[in-house]
Order: structure tokens, then sequence, then C-alpha cells
């Protein structure tokens, strides 16, 4: 008896890159605070954050590298690429600047991954239906340990309010490219393989605006938007991430420990 083969859905390599360079550039920017958190339990906190991000983008990286072939790895893709070919949020690239801001920071994007991991643990692309159910256990604490802090700062001195206050005046004009759907968006949801970002927003804004009303903190409305991101469109700010990052392995091609 001949038995039919299963067909395999999987995704494309772009949108393996877009989730990858999501977890790896916010863990970059998350692990210069090593050494330098306001407390030494908050310091080893964000840290295990900026690991958890960092082991969120191997799966993905070593997820895409299988589907393109060829030489390359998990190394070569978070390393030896160059800033257009960068699939990232914007948001993410920014400048680690204050505990403020990367708190707010934090806040803002982990409530948009975890809708993102619950949506696609439904994927029919097994592999990152798998990685999503281990990537959102760490994204929940995430989402509660950034909205702790957001309601310590936003309710407690004056000084802790008037700047995560300003944080997230600044990072909200960048909140918009989280729910552009690009054109293989609907691609994606066709197959099963993956859900439209527009359709995250509602649930977003019940996730956030509770939190930020407890802290007594306020979105500005009318902000411009920034996009580009998926796009490889950045700012100038990956570009200086990028240099310290992929120093090493650019200075010392092949090298291994």
């Amino acid at each position: 008896m001949v038995k039919e083969r299963a067909t395999m859905i999987t995704a494309q390599p772009s949108y393996l890159l877009h989730l990858a360079d999501n977890a790896l550039i916010l863990g970059h920017r998350n692990s210069e605070w090593c050494g330098h958190g306001p407390v030494l339990e908050q310091d080893i906190a964000l840290t295990n954050i900026a690991l958890d991000l960092i082991g969120q983008s191997r799966y993905f990286f070593q997820y895409a590298a299988e589907q393109m072939g060829a030489d390359a790895t998990e190394d070569s893709l978070a390393y030896l690429r160059d800033e257009r070919s960068y699939l990232n949020f914007l948001m993410l690239e920014l400048p680690r600047g204050d505990w403020g801001m990367t708190v707010a920071r934090q806040f803002l994007f982990s409530h948009y991954q975890r809708l993102l991991f619950e949506g696609l643990i439904a994927s029919k692309d097994k592999r990152i239906a798998a990685i999503s159910e281990k990537a959102l256990k760490e994204v929940r604490y995430h989402a509660r340990w950034s909205s702790e802090w957001m309601i310590r700062l936003g309710d407690g001195t004056e000084e802790s309010h008037h700047r995560v206050q300003e944080s997230l005046d600044h990072l909200w004009a960048y909140t918009s490219e989280f729910f552009l759907d690009e054109p293989f968006d609907a691609a994606l949801l066709e197959s099963g393989i993956g859900i439209l970002p527009s359709g995250l927003k509602d649930d977003w804004r019940g996730a956030i605006d509770p939190v930020l009303a407890e802290a007594g903190l306020k979105i500005s409305a009318g902000a411009w938007q920034h996009s580009g991101g998926r796009k490889g469109s950045h700012t100038e700010h990956l570009g200086y991430i990028l240099a310290e990052m992929q120093f090493l392995q650019r200075a010392h091609p092949g090298a291994s420990w």
C-alpha cells in the first residue's frame, strides 16, 4: 500500500528573519543594561529578558538558515547581513535611553509579542507553532514584569512619572508599525502560517490601556507614525548596533570558540 506524503507547510525565510531580527535587536539593546541596572535584582531580571529574546532569535534564525540552504547559518544571519536586510521594527533599534525608556519599550513590544505568539501557536507551520509555544511562556513574564514597572514609575515620584511619560510619548510614534499588514501577510494568513498584524491592535490596546490608566500615563494622540523596518529601511541607530555586534565575526571570519 502506498502512503501519501503529507505536504509540509512552511514559512518563507523573510518572515522568519523578521521574527528573529525583532528578538535579536531588542535583546541586544537590553543587554546593554547588564551591570548597569538600578538595583541588582532588576539588573538580573532585564539581563534574563535579553537572554530570552536572543534565545528566541536563535530558533528563528536556525529555521531560516535551514530554509535558505547554501552556507546560511544562524551566525551568518545574525552577524553577517547588511543593514538593509534586517527586518526588525524601528522601535527596537532606538538607543537604550534611561530606565523609563527601556521599560516603556519592553512594555509596548511584549504585549504585542504575546498576542502574536498566541496566534502563531495555531500556525500550520509546526516549527513556528512550537517556537511560539515555548517563547510565549517567556513573553508572558516580560509583559507582566514591564507592566509592573510602568505602574511603579508612572505612579511613583514626580521625576519617575515625568521620565516614563516622556519615554511613552517618544515611543508611541513607532507603535503603528506593529500593525501594518505587508502584502505577504495576507498570503501567510491564507496558507494558515501567519496572522494579520492589523488584527492584533484592538486586543493590544485592551491589554495596555488599563495598565497605563493605573499608572496615570497618557497616550499622545495624533503623533506622527514611523515605519519601514519590515522593508529594510532603518534609522541610523541600527548601523551603530551592527557595527558593535558584528565586529568580531567580520574581523575574524569563521572564528569559533
